[in-house]
């Protein structure tokens, strides 16, 4: 399976779309905020972020889904900066502090080379883009540089869910592997522990452009993902978000084929305890009544968190032993 976007840089259409998405930074509308600001200047709306690219981190993963880290490793590039607030996120001080991440602005052609390096020096199955949403017209720059130098594995959009239709459809056949999270049903969850009032409905219509896409999931002879959608999802406690209707939307709207990662991990951090209803652990209950659903719905392509205790803490799959509730 050879990435989309090889083609796309050797027919000259990346380039254009690069060019599309740098234009649009100049009134930015690269996500569902559309702040309007001049980013190409330099100028920062809600996600803090100018006109370069600002990476956190880069490494090596091994704690995502098994068809993604696989036995080498996930080659995450960790954005900085978000555009969402959630009330409970784990990564809050790369995504929430941008006085910190300022440091962290680096060029195009150094986020070229450091997808270079986990390809080449680490040899990881494929780049994993975690919070790329607005950061997109930079992610493709950088790809400008980096095809010609040899870049030829596959691109994971590794998202929260709240991106544009319009940037993803610059995106077509750039990203080999969508990873995004449907993390609410409902706008009024939405709106009071993530800060987006139109969450459901942009997050909807992102995972169906996104299964337009690249359908299904598909692996190679040695079950690590080329291409197709992973739909995340994070039970959180008192049915927050929504697990039944995400599941249920998910089957008939898409398909029951559907690859689906039910994560069971939420544990409260950041500023989670300062609401009651996100201030634990889910339950065994809550747990089982959301795994019940996916037989209940016919679906059976994903992985589930198995629960060890009602104070549970898997921060990824990473954890020795760790037995999957069902497979692809």
């Amino acid at each position: 399976m050879i990435p989309g976007y090889i083609s796309l840089y050797k027919s000259g259409e990346l380039a254009k779309r690069a060019e599309r998405l740098d234009r649009r930074l100049a009134s930015c509308n690269i996500c569902p905020r559309a702040c309007d600001v001049n980013r190409s200047r330099g100028e920062a709306g809600y996600c803090h972020s100018g006109n370069l690219p600002i990476v956190a981190s880069y490494c090596d993963h091994h704690g995502e889904e098994p068809v993604i880290s696989g036995s080498r490793g996930s080659g995450t590039i960790f954005f900085a900066n978000c555009n969402l607030r959630c009330l409970f996120c784990q990564n809050h001080q790369i995504s929430q502090d941008p006085k910190r991440q300022k440091t962290s602005e680096i060029t195009h052609h150094q986020l070229a080379k450091q997808m270079l390096y986990l390809q080449n020096e680490l040899g990881c199955h494929n780049i994993n883009l975690v919070s790329p949403s607005h950061f997109a017209a930079q992610i493709v720059r950088a790809l400008l540089e980096a095809i010609p130098l040899g870049l030829n594995i596959p691109l994971v959009y590794n998202t929260n869910g709240y991106d544009s239709i319009e940037t993803l459809k610059e995106l077509d056949e750039v990203i080999d592997i969508y990873l995004p999270d449907f993390k609410y049903f409902d706008n009024e969850s939405a709106l009071k522990f993530s800060g987006a009032a139109d969450y459901a409905e942009i997050a909807k219509s992102a995972i169906k452009e996104m299964y337009r896409q690249v359908g299904n999931l598909v692996t190679d002879e040695s079950g690590i993902a080329g291409r197709g959608l992973i739909v995340r999802h994070l039970i959180l406690p008192e049915r927050l978000s929504g697990s039944r209707e995400v599941l249920k939307w998910l089957a008939t709207e898409l398909s029951p084929e559907v690859t689906v990662s039910l994560m069971s991990q939420y544990h409260p951090m950041h500023r989670a305890f300062e609401h009651p209803s996100l201030s634990r652990g889910i339950t065994q209950k809550e747990y089982d009544e959301v795994c019940g659903l996916l037989n209940e719905l016919g679906m059976g392509n994903g992985w589930v968190q198995q629960m060890e205790s009602e104070d549970n803490y898997l921060p990824d799959f990473e954890r020795e032993g760790h037995p999957f509730a069902y497979e692809v």
